[in-house]
């Protein structure tokens, strides 16, 4: 016999929150560290990496800056690792790592733990509250309109991620999607 596994509560759709986050285009990258907080480990979004087998150098950096990371505490900290040299690299001159977990990182104690950590930050929240596609709409319209939060003043981002607390559930959006309707915009 297995072990007895429940059936997951169903959220109720239409009570949904959401947190709608800029999507920067990097590449996926993640930190692992062990209970005591003694080591970690990095990977991409489908592999292990090292500074000898890296990705856009997210080992190496992590290597280099570990006593600094550790301080993220222990677990798996997904992000992007982005900036020079990787995709659009938003006009920036060095690389930096965003983590996904908005809702770990969302309190003042974490925020002032992050700033003492170099090239680390969390993905900008853009929205936060009831699902509808009219905010998912109008947030896309603010950032083409306005331009990356991310990095502001790189007027090419790259859409947003929706994220539904309630299922633990992340949908995607890019300006792609839909880009004759932008495209048509900055023709008038």
């Amino acid at each position: 016999m297995t072990d007895f596994e429940p059936f997951p509560k169903i959220p109720r759709w239409s009570t949904q929150d959401i947190i709608i986050t800029e999507k920067i285009d990097g590449t996926n990258a993640q930190i692992v560290i062990n209970d005591d907080c003694t080591e970690l480990k990095c990977g991409s979004r489908t592999r292990w990496i090292t500074p000898d087998d890296d990705n856009y150098g997210f080992a190496g950096w992590a290597e280099r800056n570990k006593d600094s990371l550790l301080q993220l505490g222990k677990g798996t900290h997904f992000g992007e690792w982005w900036g020079l040299g990787i995709q659009r690299s938003y006009n920036l001159h060095r690389k930096q790592f965003s983590l996904f977990n908005t809702l770990r990182w969302n309190t003042d104690e974490q925020q002032e733990r992050l700033r003492s950590i170099a090239d680390v930050s969390v993905v900008p929240i853009l929205y936060q509250g009831p699902f509808s596609e009219q905010a998912i709409d109008e947030t896309m319209d603010k950032l083409w309109k306005g331009g990356s939060v991310a990095s502001p003043g790189f007027q090419n981002p790259e859409g947003v991620v929706i994220y539904m607390p309630g299922s633990r559930t992340l949908f995607k959006k890019t300006y792609k999607d839909n880009i004759s309707k932008y495209l048509l915009e900055n023709s008038n």
